[in-house]
């Protein structure tokens, strides 16, 4: 029985060489804007939060959820994470979960990751901040409400721009691959915004200044840090209930005839979410999911202590 999630990002094949490196010079330019702008704000108490948001977003990313006609879908986070720490270390963030996916366990090709990085990382972190910013001043159902509309686009931005992407490698036509994403992605942006919605309504029952615009100034102390820990490896746990339909992307790829495209890794470290000493077992899919979470943690919280460092 396969316990393993299925494959989330794009892989090399589907993107042209020209589109690719279009997106990694776009990329670039956006982490080291945000490397700057983080620089100059990141307080010492942010760190951690930064890491915790690592170590759940990547975990909560193995958790395919069933869609329709034996699709699945997946939760992208970056709408959460520029809502939580705002957009510029909300986007180290997902770049960091993002490459830890596609160099660790072989999820998205290591060509194409500047397109996966830019897709589902700075598009939803600007989109996701850029709207819940609006509902600031408003009460908290509105803006509540507003942050799952903001997810729920920022799911719907990204199957776009995917699709743009592959019309423009000549990997599909645009009347149909635009439609075709689109048509599932409208759907499976509704679990991001149920997802994001809770984990926001949950963090302001229990630590509301850590969505405050005070909260690198007051989080005082850091219990809050295993608990995040804890929630994040307890939705490792839950990943081998994963459904293992094939996700948006992968569904349409197949659909369209052209999912014999991409091109595999050239290497194998934890292929699929799996320990290959262990096999494609419940255990193997937890123990790998348990790594990267904590390995998501542990890098960021570096990244973080770095640019603080760089701040003296």
């Amino acid at each position: 029985m396969h316990f393993s999630p299925a494959p989330l990002h794009i892989p090399d094949g589907f993107l042209t060489l020209v589109i690719s490196l279009v997106f990694w010079a776009l990329t670039a330019l956006a982490v080291g804007t945000a490397i700057s702008k983080t620089n100059q704000s990141l307080g010492e108490k942010q760190i951690p939060l930064m890491g915790v948001m690592a170590a759940f977003v990547f975990a909560a990313q193995m958790l395919n959820f069933p869609v329709v006609g034996g699709t699945s879908g997946h939760f992208l986070g970056g709408a959460l994470a520029a809502i939580v720490l705002g957009p510029w270390a909300g986007i180290l963030v997902m770049t960091a979960v993002i490459s830890i996916q596609a160099l660790l366990f072989q999820d998205g090709g290591l060509l194409v990751m500047g397109a996966n990085i830019f897709n589902m990382g700075i598009l939803t972190a600007l989109i996701g901040f850029g709207l819940y910013r609006l509902s600031s001043r408003v009460g908290k159902p509105v803006r509540l409400g507003v942050a799952g509309f903001a997810a729920w686009l920022s799911t719907v931005a990204s199957a776009l721009l995917t699709a743009l992407q592959l019309w423009l490698s000549g990997t599909s036509r645009l009347e149909i691959v635009v439609p075709a994403m689109l048509g599932v992605h409208l759907l499976i942006g509704l679990g991001e915004a149920i997802i994001t919605v809770a984990a926001l309504g949950f963090i302001e029952q229990a630590r509301p200044d850590l969505l405050s615009a005070e909260k690198t100034a007051s989080q005082g102390g850091q219990g809050w840090v295993l608990g995040g820990v804890f929630v994040s490896l307890g939705a490792v746990l839950l990943s081998p209930l994963a459904s293992a339909d094939p996700d948006g992307l992968e569904k349409v790829a197949e659909d369209l005839g052209f999912l014999g495209a991409g091109q595999s890794a050239p290497y194998n470290i934890l292929p699929d979410y799996t320990i290959p000493l262990l096999g494609e077992t419940a255990l193997s899919t937890i123990a790998a999911g348990a790594v990267g979470a904590l390995l998501a943690l542990g890098l960021v919280i570096l990244i973080g202590r770095s640019l603080r460092r760089a701040q003296g």
